[in-house]
Parts: structure tokens; C-alpha cells; sequence
């Protein structure tokens, strides 16, 4: 699996289409364990160069520093939340985009996640509970 380079990740996040040998890197962000983290980062570089004119333009105001903070702390969390709303979906629209079917990173999550509690009930049933 090839991983894009730190300028190519940079456009991915972006909405950049990779080239067709990032293929399997794709399909690996979408559908690691830790695929929601890497959402929520995707949405915190996107919002940076947005919220940076917002911040700028409301410190120079002058003393209006703390409703500046405010503001740019509430539209990150409202960003935030609505990533987590539609990240199921988002993820799988953009796996669509390189060739995959619709719907199939949530269904090699469902997979992963099914067999990793298959994997932990053999273990409980062969090993006894773990008491560390």
C-alpha cells in the first residue's frame, strides 16, 4: 500500500483526487480502526484557513478578542458535530469516487468489527476471562 506524500494528503483533504496507485491507501483511511479520528482531522484542516480570516478579521476589532474566541470555538465544535452526523456517509461517497461500491466501507467496518468480537469470544471461551 502506497501512502500519498505529505503535499498530496494535504490536496486529498482537499477533495483532490489521488492518482489510482493511492487505491488501497484510500480504502485503508476509510476503514481502519481509527477512520473517525481521521474524519474529524479532515474537517480541522479544511476549517483552518476559514477560521483563520474569521480570527483575523474579529481581533481587529478592538477588545472583541473573547467573542472572537468564542465564535471560532463554536463553529469548530458545530463543524465537528456535524462531521460526525454525516461521516458514515461521507466516507463512503468518497470511496465511491475511486471505484468502490456504494456502501463498502461501512460494510468492511461492520466486517472487521464482527470479527474482531468473534476473535474476543473465542479467546474468553478458550482462555478464560483476562483478569489483568
Amino acid at each position: 500500500m502506497k501512502r500519498p506524500n505529505p503535499v498530496r494528503w494535504l490536496c486529498f483533504q482537499y477533495g483532490v483526487r489521488l492518482p489510482a496507485r493511492y487505491r488501497d491507501w484510500v480504502l485503508h483511511d476509510a476503514t481502519c480502526p481509527t477512520w473517525l479520528p481521521r474524519v474529524l482531522l479532515r474537517t480541522l484542516v479544511q476549517l483552518v484557513p476559514a477560521f483563520a480570516v474569521v480570527l483575523g478579521v474579529l481581533l481587529s476589532i478592538d477588545g472583541a478578542w473573547p467573542i472572537a474566541l468564542g465564535a471560532l470555538l463554536l463553529g469548530v465544535l458545530v463543524s465537528l458535530r456535524l462531521t460526525l452526523a454525516n461521516a458514515a456517509d461521507s466516507v463512503d461517497a468518497r470511496l465511491a469516487r475511486y471505484g468502490f461500491p456504494p456502501g463498502h466501507g461501512t460494510a468492511t467496518r461492520k466486517q472487521a468489527s464482527a470479527a474482531a468480537e468473534e476473535e474476543a469470544r473465542y479467546r474468553n471461551k478458550w482462555q478464560g476471562p483476562n483478569t489483568t
